[in-house]
């Protein structure tokens, strides 16, 4: 198994990434921004996508986008194919495009949404913090991101404040000031994320029967 950095050579898998990540998002039943195979292509061709190959055939795929002048990043679109899960390649994918990102943006603060447990505690790993909206960026364009998920219409209402995804961020200067005073990094804790998860469901779920009525 190889994680590398995607070129224009591997444009030939841009479809497959693309189905695979659609895929996904049906199985999950949760929302990944669909994206075309012109937009992987793209990402590929700038250098800021990983791909994991075992041998010739797709493994795994996950890319960078950069916000508010590169002052934010995201390591976005995470996919493994069916075939390779449960197998930690989501874990060596999301650490190849975490150094790698750390390496080309080296002052971007590094940041992510997810509903996923598995991406949670993975990302909590790398250094990430949970952390509320406000502190992620405000660039309109990564918002719109989020219309092709279900859930999209709780962001609204509550002006991109608060959704069923939970923010997380990796911010280098807090970092550096931790390593400073030797803090130890407490272990992930999933069943704090899990009730956390809970709340939000409860809390949005509620309010939207109470609309109905």
């Amino acid at each position: 198994m190889r994680i590398i950095i995607a070129n224009k050579s591997h444009a030939s898998y841009a479809e497959i990434i693309c189905k695979n990540i659609e895929e996904s998002a049906k199985v999950r039943g949760t929302g990944i921004a669909r994206r075309t195979p012109e937009y992987i292509i793209n990402k590929m061709e700038k250098g800021n996508a990983v791909i994991a190959l075992d041998g010739e055939k797709f493994a795994g795929f996950c890319y960078i986008e950069t916000w508010s002048h590169e002052k934010y990043v995201a390591n976005s679109g995470l996919i493994v194919h069916p075939d390779y899960r449960k197998q930690g390649l989501a874990k060596d994918i999301k650490q190849v495009i975490f150094d790698h990102s750390r390496k080309k943006y080296p002052n971007a603060k590094i940041f992510g949404i997810t509903t996923g447990l598995a991406v949670m505690k993975i990302n909590y790993e790398l250094g990430y913090q949970p952390v509320t909206f406000s502190e992620l960026t405000d660039d309109e364009s990564f918002w719109k991101g989020c219309q092709t998920c279900k859930n999209y219409d709780v962001l609204t209402r509550t002006d991109h404040k608060m959704c069923l995804c939970t923010g997380m961020m990796y911010d280098p200067e807090k970092k550096k000031e931790e390593k400073k005073k030797n803090n130890k990094v407490s272990k992930f804790n999933d069943k704090t994320f899990q009730r956390l998860k809970h709340i939000k469901q409860t809390l949005f779920y509620k309010k939207e029967k109470a609309e109905k009525e």
